[in-house]
């Protein structure tokens, strides 16, 4: 008798049990969240009424099924007996009527949805108004500062008086981790962190955890997610149109294989996945248009502002920042089907564009090799040692729990070496840099700058760390482009003269506004190449007095690093690929951000290359753009697959004189025409 390996035995049991483990994990999920009343086609078969049911496809069905699965259905059931006729009456207005602002109750869950408790515009809630007679309330574009007057309530009881977007799906229990706030004054008037907070680091909490027990403290927060003025797309051109997701007679098929029957749309979905910002394309897939463009700041923040911060805090808090992102494009996604009455069914692909560190963050992928030496990831490495094909992934959506049709598919463009990820090869596509004659450069400006230049054959690129000075991070007065962000700054007549987006009072600086800056404290003589102000004595220099804000010395250091990032990406891939700034005949400067910048300021402090400016080509968010034309597109879809596993890749570091371009790259003064 053949002797049995325990080891092996072992093996296989473990197997088993995990295998049955999944099972029955799978089917605790289906019995909680699965709707017995459900059938295959996602219509409700139920004789009471449900909030969750919609107008039925045809005159004389069975109403269709909008709950996501994914919450807990039976708050929805409505009990008491309603007529037929009844419910019709009540799902045709629920599907018709506009979404009012709204005083939201406290065990309501913030979807989106319409409720019983929400109150239409211009009704006052009078329990609301008394506590806003007492309590001083006051907003700030998107920051709300509070004087308590009382102990007790918490952030999100107060996000509810002004009406303020916080995500949760967990009626407020500390579940969901969806309702993260960051707390930017007044930390200590807070209870300490509960055990639902045990994830969060500095100032970042949970709104329905974090209560006030000091009333002699002043706290401010703002909610993640907010709304950045950023372009969110670029400018029409015509694509290949042969999505993968086709229509045939009744029939939907993805590449060939039939996943459903037609419920009278057939919608994709494309992703620009930003270390800062998320910009979301609903196109129609059969008239090739764009029927919704959203975006929202990323809400990983909390994991750290750059893709290596993130990198250390997903190996300490598995899962928090997958399930951030994931949350917040559901959030997006079930917005946008009850403003346009249709279905999450009906989304059957999304297109994510992102670089490695964000886009395998989004597909649950272990990140930790990223960041470190030889910074690749688990698929390029795989890729390089010949198990797979390609750098491009493909997965289901229910693997990652996206709200939409449970056999659509969600496809990451690939990556194309270390850093440079698919946003990278979905610029590369918007700007089709592979035929463009003579020599072209692409620099997608970021909180991780990539440059790619191509001609005569040959593309090379890098990717630079510049980090979120640009975007607000680590600057006084430093703000992403939010209303109130100043844009745009001269100096004229021994003043500042500026203008806020949205023409509001100045909160802050974004970055076409520092940039201006810096080119203005140059040019007027008021700082020098090295950052040092005039007046040595001077610490800071006023902008706007009558509003506090003031550009400090730390500011410009902090400022020259980020700088010194970009200018180091252009200068060693220009000089690698043997060109000068004189011989590049198209610049291509790709980045919601960058579309707002200033050209000549940014060559003069040396941000960008000095291109003749004529030659500079401003493409707006190309990522965007990609990741859409991708999404229409099955056979540029392979083209790109095939183009990235050329492009020759160089790590910035590893140049011999690396640091001695860095310090001269420090300097805000131009980058040189000629490169030694």
């Amino acid at each position: 008798m053949k002797k049995i390996d325990k080891a092996a035995y072992e093996e296989r049991l473990n197997r088993i049990t995990a295998i049955f483990k999944d099972m029955m994990a799978h089917a605790k999920e289906q019995a909680t969240f699965r709707c017995p009343y459900k059938n295959r086609l996602d219509e409700c078969t139920a004789q009471f009424g449900c909030r969750n049911q919609r107008k039925p496809r045809e005159s004389d069905g069975l109403y269709v099924c909008g709950g996501d699965d994914k919450i807990d259905y039976r708050p929805a059931w409505e009990t008491d007996d309603v007529s037929t006729e009844q419910r019709q009456t009540e799902v045709t207005k629920r599907h018709l009527q506009d979404y009012e602002p709204v005083t939201k109750n406290s065990d309501t869950p913030t979807t989106g949805k319409k409720t019983k408790n929400r109150l239409k515009e211009g009704t006052a809630n009078p329990n609301v108004q008394n506590k806003m007679n007492s309590e001083q309330i006051k907003r700030k574009s998107d920051s709300i500062t509070i004087q308590p007057i009382a102990t007790g309530r918490t952030i999100f009881d107060y996000a509810d008086e002004f009406d303020v977007q916080v995500p949760t799906s967990c009626f407020r229990n500390g579940i969901c981790h969806e309702c993260v706030v960051e707390i930017q004054q007044g930390m200590e008037g807070l209870v300490p962190r509960t055990e639902a907070e045990s994830f969060l680091r500095e100032n970042y909490r949970l709104a329905c955890q974090a209560r006030v027990v000091d009333t002699a403290v002043d706290i401010t927060f703002s909610p993640l997610r907010r709304k950045p003025k950023i372009l969110t797309v670029t400018k029409d051109k015509k694509t290949t149109f042969d999505p993968v997701v086709t229509r045939r007679d009744d029939a939907i098929f993805y590449d060939n294989e039939e996943i459903d029957r037609y419920r009278g749309s057939l919608y994709g979905l494309a992703i620009d996945l930003g270390t800062t910002t998320v910009v979301m394309d609903f196109v129609d897939l059969e008239s090739c248009q764009s029927v919704h463009v959203c975006s929202f700041e990323n809400p990983q923040r909390f994991g750290g502002s750059d893709v290596m911060h993130r990198i250390s805090y997903d190996s300490e808090y598995k899962g928090e920042l997958w399930n951030a992102i994931i949350n917040a494009i559901n959030h997006e996604i079930i917005q946008w089907c009850e403003q346009s009455g249709t279905t999450r069914q009906e989304i059957y692909e999304i297109v994510v564009a992102g670089n490695s560190t964000m886009r395998d963050l989004f597909f649950r992928f272990d990140v930790q090799s990223i960041g470190q030496k030889p910074y690749k990831s688990l698929v390029e490495n795989e890729y390089i040692a010949g198990k797979r094909e390609t750098t491009a992934l493909t997965i289901g959506t229910r693997r990652l729990g996206l709200r939409a049709n449970p056999k659509a598919r969600v496809y990451g463009l690939p990556i194309i070496a270390s850093h440079v990820g698919g946003d990278v090869a979905a610029d590369i596509a918007t700007v089709d840099l592979a035929v463009q004659p003579g020599v072209s450069m692409l620099v997608d400006v970021g909180t991780n700058t990539e440059v790619v230049i191509a001609g005569n054959g040959r593309m090379i690129t890098a990717s630079c760390p510049a980090g979120p000075a640009f975007e607000g991070g680590g600057i006084k007065f430093g703000m992403p482009g939010y209303e109130g962000a100043i844009e745009t700054i001269k100096w004229n007549d021994g003043r500042f003269n500026w203008n806020t987006i949205g023409g509001t009072t100045p909160e802050g600086i974004c970055g076409s506004g520092l940039i201006d800056l810096l080119a203005e404290l140059r040019r007027h003589d008021m700082m020098t190449p090295k950052g040092v102000f005039s007046d040595r004595k001077q610490f800071e220099i006023p902008v706007v007095t009558e509003a506090g804000i003031s550009l400090s010395r730390q500011d410009a250091s902090n400022l020259a690093q980020a700088k010194a990032a970009n200018y180091c990406g252009q200068y060693i891939v220009m000089r690698t690929f043997g060109a000068s700034p004189k011989d590049v005949d198209r610049l291509f400067l790709a980045g919601g951000f960058a579309n707002y910048v200033n050209v000549r300021n940014a060559i003069d402090i040396g941000f960008l290359a000095p291109v003749p400016e004529d030659r500079i080509i401003k493409v707006g968010n190309a990522a965007a753009q990609g990741a859409r034309e991708i999404l229409l597109s099955c056979s540029r879809r392979k083209i790109l697959e095939s183009l990235v596993k050329d492009i020759e890749h160089i790590e910035l570091e590893t140049t011999s004189d690396f640091f001695d371009i860095f310090v001269e790259a420090c300097q805000f003064k131009p980058m040189p025409k000629v490169l030694v």
